[in-house]
């Protein structure tokens, strides 16, 4: 039978993995396996074939000529707010002004600020206003996303948030996972000890009830939860089958990398300010370290230090962070281009991290994160380039001509 879809000519096909391989960590993640002048072959939404082009098959309902251009496995991005009612530029303008995230925070804005716009929408309002932007990110060769609740702050909103986000994985094509993260905040009218055991005694058993969570996460920092409350929280939720992940170390070294290692998370994400103590802990566990640029960069935080990271033997991953406050944007290739820029990884490096490794993330090895027969054909191809490096140093330009999410093509508008 023919094929589906078949892609001739490729100057180079990125991150070919023969076989289902584990994340990649220290020297490794230099290791960036490219085919050059490369087919691949594409049946039932599946990566069937791939090879040198003098062994391109001669059959397929449609062929793509990508000469002078490479072809990607499509970005996981592992780390996203991507449901939320309304944007915070007003929020952006006091920042331009001097005030920090806590004084905003302090003030009723940031998350409460997105809780009560979530809380004044209905169910389908919040996913009309949730797909654009997933639309937005697989533009960008976003294949894989990890979506979070946490802004609703109430056991009727978050499950809202959350089945908003199940919504848009039935609708798009993106593979999704989804976090419970009820513990982002502490809501203004009741006390922190009350809301955590609404959380353990409502929330919890609501999430787990529907099967709307694969994750639970916990915003551990200074004026949030501390490492204590957030241990309790992510204990509660393994004891509903939900795995840990946590929101460690953004604005100050919070303990929450100690709380990841502790309870087994599968990341500890941001690190904009892990030390040394932390990087040791980190080593031989199966702890993700995760940094997300984006940020960083609109904070105006320290960048996580990937590469005192990376030189330690750890793995790394880059996720976008997308959420209306501290990062909004779930650009993945402007993410590649700041861990390049801000971080000092190399292309290889960065590719690795937001590739395989937030595959990895999201427990997506078997199907996403690489060039491997068997996986989802989820692809990116680029514009014609002259190399790998020009992809990161374009930062702010469109270089993806084409993404194919599922074996379907779905063209990219030149911006």
């Amino acid at each position: 039978m023919a094929l589906d879809l078949l892609i001739e000519n490729c100057k180079g096909l990125v991150q070919v993995r023969d076989q289902l391989t584990t994340c990649v960590s220290g020297k490794a993640m230099s290791d960036l396996p490219i085919l050059a002048d490369a087919f691949i072959a594409i049946k039932d939404g599946l990566i069937s074939d791939y090879g040198p082009q003098s062994n391109s098959p001669a059959i397929a309902k449609k062929v793509i000529d990508a000469t002078g251009r490479f072809v990607l496995p499509g970005f996981v991005d592992s780390h996203t707010h991507l449901v939320f009612a309304a944007s915070r530029e007003e929020e952006f303008v006091l920042k331009i002004k001097g005030a920090t995230y806590e004084q905003i925070a302090a003030a009723g804005g940031g998350i409460l600020n997105s809780a009560k716009k979530i809380q004044a929408i209905s169910e389908d309002g919040l996913f009309q206003k949730s797909i654009s932007r997933a639309h937005e990110i697989i533009r960008t060769g976003t294949c894989a996303v990890e979506i979070k609740s946490g802004y609703g702050l109430t056991t009727k909103d978050e499950l809202k948030m959350l089945r908003v986000a199940k919504r848009i994985g039935a609708e798009t094509g993106l593979t999704v996972r989804t976090t419970f993260l009820g513990a982002h905040a502490v809501p203004k009218e009741t006390t922190k000890p009350d809301y955590i055991k609404l959380i353990i005694d409502e929330m919890l058993p609501a999430v787990a009830a529907e099967k709307l969570a694969d994750y639970i996460d916990v915003f551990c920092e200074t004026g949030f939860f501390s490492p204590s409350e957030t241990e309790l929280v992510l204990e509660t939720g393994i004891k509903y089958g939900m795995r840990p992940r946590i929101h460690a170390n953004q604005l100050n070294n919070s303990g929450g990398v100690q709380v990841g290692v502790k309870v087994g998370a599968i990341s500890v994400d941001h690190l904009e300010n892990i030390g040394d103590e932390e990087i040791d802990l980190l080593k031989n566990n199966n702890v993700m370290p995760t940094a997300l640029p984006g940020a960083a960069f609109f904070l105006g935080l320290p960048f996580p230090p990937a590469r005192k990271m990376i030189d330690a033997g750890l793995p790394l991953a880059i996720a976008s962070d997308y959420n209306p406050g501290s990062a909004p944007s779930g650009n993945m290739p402007l993410m590649i281009s700041f861990a390049c820029i801000k971080m000092k990884m190399t292309p290889e490096e960065a590719i690795n991290a937001a590739t395989i490794n937030t595959a990895s993330c999201l427990e997506l090895l078997a199907s996403h994160g690489s060039v491997t027969k068997g996986k989802v054909a989820s692809l990116i191809i680029t514009k014609p380039v002259n190399s790998l490096a020009y992809l990161p140093y374009s930062f702010g330009s469109n270089w993806i001509e084409s993404v194919i999410l599922n074996g379907k093509i779905i063209s990219q508008l030149v911006c």
